[in-house]
């Protein structure tokens, strides 16, 4: 069976990176807590060893898991086109309300709607993808369709 990849941003890669240095840096002193809980004598009434072991018992997770998303990442660069596409900036007109919001297409790990980051995986970023400017499109959202209008389309 062929693995799948997930595609990513270059800065969402780095991101990933970025946090796994962060939970490698906090690793060792978890270690210690742990140990010096274990010091304390009966473990199993223990709750400074219950939370110690479990809060490394996390951060090992996270970092499986941050290692498996960097192990199965495709990094893609936006194409140096007028389509949009993962990586690039969109400005859209709602046209049920005329308002205008700009996103960043991102892969489905990046996805952040506080930060203006949309998943091409989404409702709105799949019914985008490979639009150009003016398109007015169709998104076929859980609550019900509706249309946005493409006002520009930048490379990020």
């Amino acid at each position: 069976m062929e693995p799948t990849f997930n595609k990513m941003t270059p800065a969402g890669y780095q991101a990933i990176e970025q946090e796994i240095e962060a939970l490698k840096q906090q690793r060792p002193h978890r270690i210690k807590v742990l140990a010096a809980a274990a010091a304390l004598g009966d473990r199993s009434e223990n709750a400074e060893y219950t939370n110690a072991k479990r809060d490394l018992g996390r951060l090992e997770s996270r970092l499986r898991f941050l290692n498996k998303q960097l192990q199965y990442a495709q990094v893609v660069e936006p194409a140096d086109n007028d389509k949009l596409d993962i990586g690039k900036s969109v400005t859209l007109e709602f046209l049920d309300d005329h308002d205008q919001v700009t996103y960043q297409l991102v892969g489905k790990q990046e996805a952040n709607l506080e930060a203006q980051k949309i998943s091409f995986t989404s409702p709105i970023g799949h019914a985008l993808d490979g639009h150009t400017v003016n398109d007015v499109v169709t998104v076929a959202a859980p609550n019900g369709s509706y249309q946005v209008k493409i006002i520009d389309i930048q490379r990020s």
